[in-house]
């Protein structure tokens, strides 16, 4: 793995309350950041790892979505689209900057900085897979097999 990212140990806001990215006690943890609640690709994405996360449970494994959107907007984005996953606020942008997913993008024209949607998977605290620019329809499906793939190594 040529990226050398550790988790950081620090509290966040999650849509489950307090949560620290170091103490997680499952074996496995997908981190995944994507740019806005409620908008298709990132619906498509929440809702695929949602509907796989009993596959995931049973690798002991950890999903966590992370945007700039605040709590409230998780909240709303998790009730409307019935998410069974946990969603970090990263309003001051200190998670993304971490994991060095803010990037130039081309909106409409338009130059603005946003989040590149990417993926990590962490094993006991060790970053062994990531994924940039990820394309959201059956990307939780791919996450799933690579995990498998990765535990039976």
């Amino acid at each position: 793995m040529s990226e050398n990212i550790q988790l950081p140990k620090q509290n966040f806001t999650s849509t489950q309350g307090e949560i620290n990215l170091s103490q997680i006690t499952a074996d496995w943890l997908i981190l995944y950041f994507y740019p806005k609640d409620n908008t298709p690709g990132c619906t498509t994405q929440a809702v695929g790892f949602s509907a796989l996360k009993d596959q995931f449970d049973a690798l002991n494994t950890t999903i966590i979505g992370v945007s700039r959107d605040s709590v409230k907007t998780h909240q709303n984005f998790t009730e409307k689209q019935s998410l069974t996953i946990n969603l970090i606020s990263d309003q001051d942008e200190s998670l993304c900057k971490h994991f060095d997913v803010i990037k130039e993008k081309n909106m409409y024209g338009k130059k603005v900085m946003g989040i590149e949607r990417s993926t990590f998977i962490f094993h006991k605290g060790q970053l062994v897979k990531a994924y940039h620019k990820v394309k959201a329809a059956g990307h939780a499906e791919i996450v799933l097999d690579d995990l498998k793939a990765l535990q039976n190594n």
